[in-house]
């Protein structure tokens, strides 16, 4: 099984994301963080299930989608995949650097 390790960025994208939803809605807030976490479960067992991030142009680095949201991570090897960022589809990826 693989391990999943969430980067010090994911963790912050994560808490600005329910800062920003908690400000109508702590509950929904929240919620939302839960779904972005339970969606990356998935990655345990099948870590090539997300399509490659074609912004990046690397293979190991792909994406699952998560209502609005964009989680961006990278294979590092067959025991570990690094949670990179958790990206609004709306924004351009392009500007941020996350690899």
């Amino acid at each position: 099984m693989v391990q999943i390790n969430w980067t010090k960025i994911a963790v912050d994208d994560l808490k600005s994301i329910y800062d920003f939803i908690s400000k109508g809605s702590k509950k929904y807030a929240q919620l939302e963080v839960i779904k972005i976490k339970t969606r990356t479960k998935i990655l345990k067992t099948k870590p090539l299930i997300g399509k490659e991030v074609i912004e990046k142009g690397n293979l190991a680095v792909r994406e699952l989608v998560e209502g609005n949201y964009r989680i961006i991570y990278k294979i590092i090897d067959k025991d570990k995949i690094d949670i990179l960022t958790i990206h609004h589809s709306s924004r351009d990826l392009k500007r941020r650097e996350i690899i």
